[in-house]
Formats: structure tokens, C-alpha cells, sequence
């Protein structure tokens, strides 16, 4: 006997995505068609209707208040309490439905990559790996961790960028790979996206997304029906997408920024990790979009926060994630601070850039300098071996930052056995 495989049926979030221009395309067909049929009418027929919704104007005021009702009572029902956090959110979506999606995504991005991806027995494939599995084995305490077969996919590109699925296929850039200046700071990035995942952003931010749109979907038909025409209709609606994406869009996605940086820290924390590496990776980039002239776009137009003041909230959160890591058995850090560090050698750049005329650094921030009694230490621990290195440096902008021992390579390696048969 035959058997066909049975058809796959398209995940919800993706049918939203697919049918969203039609929804708009019928808002636009509606409220032009109102406007046509209104231009059409003679004067004795407008009076007639402006009377008519005159005598009913208390029953469609009702009608529209029950609708509000209605409304508020659908998404006070899918209304969620975000893992790890606790905080409410509406959530349309369920991880079940995005967990679909995601192995969608996962197997077009694996096809997009097929001829960048490292192989398995790539030096910086099993680093990533091995900071995933650690960052995993260390919070299995947390279900959405722990309940996710973590995988990971290196990609030789320049693109300073990684991502985790809500599946747990972690995409790592080699870019990103280059922007980061040991283990630690490697750590608080998988960290962060790693928060990402398991807190359902993407099922979060695309509910917000799509209750937006469709009550826009009123004011697009409004915009449509009132403007005399339809080239300024168009800018109408323009003029609208800007601000849905100033008012709505971008702020909330700012704020699962700040809550993933959180959250990626205590994950970092747990897994041992020098947390006050996080600040000064982001003051790192900072200073590379400086000296590489980068346009830096202002934070209200962004999707993300700003570098500085990424770096100052997460320096906020350092000294509760180092309480959070000594709870965790891990070993010792050395009194040196990294951002003390990292303070002391932007001074001296600026200084030399100063006395030599060099621009490009208009504008950076000196990095104030910790002070000691913040006190716990740092692990010096370098992202791999020395050839591996050599081969991680490669094509990379010179971080700002101090020399790594060459011995840090074997000590990194020590802890990380450690934290391993701890988490065991």
C-alpha cells in the first residue's frame, strides 16, 4: 500500500504573517469604497443619513462599548505570567504554536547557511558548544531550559549577530565571535539570547504585534474614508505605521531587551561566569562603532537600546548577579575588575588620541573607574587555546581591552571542568 505523508498545517503566527497585508489590503478597499459612496450621494441623501445616525447614536454608542467589552475580556483571557520573571503579559500565541514556527525557521536558516556553517570539529564551533551545554547544565533548574535539546550552528560570517530559536537551535556568527573579547563576555551574549528564547519573546512580542494591527486596522479604514484622496490617504497611513512602530513597537521591544540582559546575566551568573564582563562589551562596541564611523541611530528609532546605556543598566545589575553566582559554588574570581580595567585603558587611548589629533573618538564617554569596594574579581579566562586565538583575532578590530595571559587558555579549560562536575 502507498502511504503519502500527511500535510503539515501552517502554524498559526505564520498564517497571521501571511494573511496581514490582506487584512490591510480590505481596510483600505472598505474605507475608499466609504468614500466613494459618500462623494456619490446626493445632498438630500447625506442629510438623510447624518439624521438617521443622529436618532441612533445611543444604540451604536452601546454597540461600539459592547465591542470594547468584548475585546478587553478576549485578551484579559490570554493574558500569561512570563517564566523566570513573573511578570504579566499578553501572550496570543502559544509556545506550542511558536515551537512550530520555529522548526520552520530553524530548517530555512539551516538551508540559507548550509555552505557557511563551521563543521562540528571546528575549535570555535566546540567552544560555542561547550559554553552552551555549561550555560544549559547550569540552569536545568529553569523547565525552559531544561526541557530544550540546545543545539548549536556556527557561521562564518562577519556579521556581528547571533540568535536562539525558541526550539533551542543557537545560530552564533563568527562576527559576533570576533566582538567579543574572552569566555565571560561570550557567555553573557549566549546568555542574553538564550533569554530570549526561553521567555518567549518572540511569541510575546508578536501578540503585542498582531492586537496593534488589528485595531489599526479601524484607523486605516478611518484614514481611507475621510481623506479626500488617495495620495494623501497614503501618507495618512504612512504617517501611521511611524507611529504605531515609535508608540508601540519599539518601546515594548526595548523592554524585552532590558528584561533579556537580565535574565542572560543571572543565566551567565549561574553558569560561573564574570559577570562585569557584560558592561564592558557593550562599552567595546561603543567604541568600535566610533572608530569604524558607524552611524549611530538615536534609541527612540531603534528596536534596541543604546550600547551606553545598555552598559550602564547592566553595570546596575552586576552587584545582584554576583551574590546570585557566589550562591552557585563557583570558583573564586581575582580581585581585578575587569571595568576597572577596561577604564584605565580607554583613558590612556584617549590621552594618545588626544596628544596625536587622532578623530574618530569625538564623543566617547570615559568609562568610570569601579571602585574597589565593589569588589569580587575576575576570572581571566580566554576563549581558547593560543593557535585558537590567533585564528578568533583574525580580520577582527582590535578590541579595547587588556592583554589576556597566555596561560588563560588552559585555565579557562580547568574552570570550565569544574563548573561542569558542579552542575553534574
Amino acid at each position: 500500500f502507498h502511504t503519502s505523508t500527511p500535510r503539515r498545517a501552517l502554524p498559526a503566527p505564520l498564517l497571521w504573517m501571511v494573511l496581514k497585508p490582506l487584512q490591510k489590503l480590505l481596510a483600505i478597499l472598505l474605507g475608499r469604497s466609504l468614500r466613494k459612496w459618500w462623494g456619490s450621494l446626493p445632498d438630500n441623501r447625506r442629510q438623510l443619513v447624518r439624521e438617521w445616525l443622529q436618532r441612533r447614536r445611543w444604540h451604536l454608542a452601546t454597540g461600539a462599548g459592547v465591542a470594547l467589552v468584548i475585546v478587553a475580556l478576549l485578551l484579559l483571557t490570554h493574558l500569561d505570567e512570563s517564566p523566570v520573571t513573573g511578570r504579566t503579559r499578553l501572550l496570543v500565541f502559544s509556545r506550542e504554536k511558536y515551537m512550530e514556527l520555529a522548526a520552520l525557521t530553524s530548517e530555512a536558516h539551516l538551508e540559507e547557511f548550509a555552505e557557511l556553517l563551521l563543521p562540528a570539529t571546528d575549535p570555535l564551533h566546540q567552544m560555542v558548544e561547550q559554553a552552551v551545554q555549561l550555560l544549559a547544565q547550569r540552569n536545568k533548574d529553569i523547565p525552559e531550559v531544561s526541557e530544550v535539546p540546545w543545539s548549536v550552528h556556527v557561521v562564518e560570517s562577519p556579521q556581528i549577530n547571533a540568535f536562539v530559536l525558541p526550539n533551542g537551535k543557537v545560530f552564533m556568527f563568527t562576527g559576533m565571535l570576533g566582538a567579543v573579547a574572552d569566555l565571560d563576555q561570550l557567555m553573557i551574549v549566549l546568555g542574553h539570547e538564550m533569554a530570549h528564547a526561553i521567555l518567549d519573546h518572540s511569541a510575546e512580542q508578536a501578540s503585542l504585534s498582531h492586537v496593534v494591527d488589528l485595531l489599526s486596522l479601524i484607523v486605516v479604514t478611518a484614514i481611507w474614508a475621510l481623506c479626500p484622496g488617495d495620495s494623501l490617504a497614503l501618507v495618512g497611513g504612512w504617517a501611521k505605521d511611524k507611529l504605531t512602530e515609535l508608540m508601540f513597537n519599539h518601546p515594548y521591544s526595548r523592554k524585552l531587551e532590558a528584561e533579556a540582559d537580565q535574565v542572560g546575566l543571572h543565566l551567565a551568573a549561574k553558569a560561573c561566569a564574570d559577570v562585569r564582563a557584560g558592561p564592558v562589551f557593550w562599552q567595546q562596541l561603543e567604541i568600535v562603532d566610533k572608530l569604524t564611523g558607524n552611524p549611530t541611530v538615536p534609541e527612540w528609532l531603534s528596536t534596541h537600546p543604546s550600547h551606553r546605556n545598555r552598559s550602564g543598566q547592566m553595570d546596575r545589575l552586576i552587584p545582584q548577579a554576583l551574590e546570585l553566582r557566589e550562591t552557585c559554588s563557583c570558583p573564586a574570581l581575582s580581585p581585578v575588575d575587569p571595568r576597572a580595567v577596561f577604564s584605565k585603558t580607554v583613558s590612556e587611548l584617549l590621552a594618545k588620541a588626544k596628544e596625536q589629533g587622532v578623530g574618530g573618538l569625538e564623543g566617547t564617554r570615559e568609562p568610570q573607574p569601579v571602585s574597589a569596594s565593589v569588589g569580587l574579581p575576575v576570572s581571566q579566562t580566554a576563549l581558547a587555546s593560543p593557535s585558537q586565538v590567533a585564528r578568533f583575532n583574525k580580520d577582527r578590530v582590535p578590541a579595547v581591552t587588556s592583554p589576556l595571559p597566555t596561560a588563560a587558555g588552559e585555565r579557562s579549560q580547568h574552570v570550565l571542568q569544574n563548573t561542569n562536575q558542579q552542575g553534574s
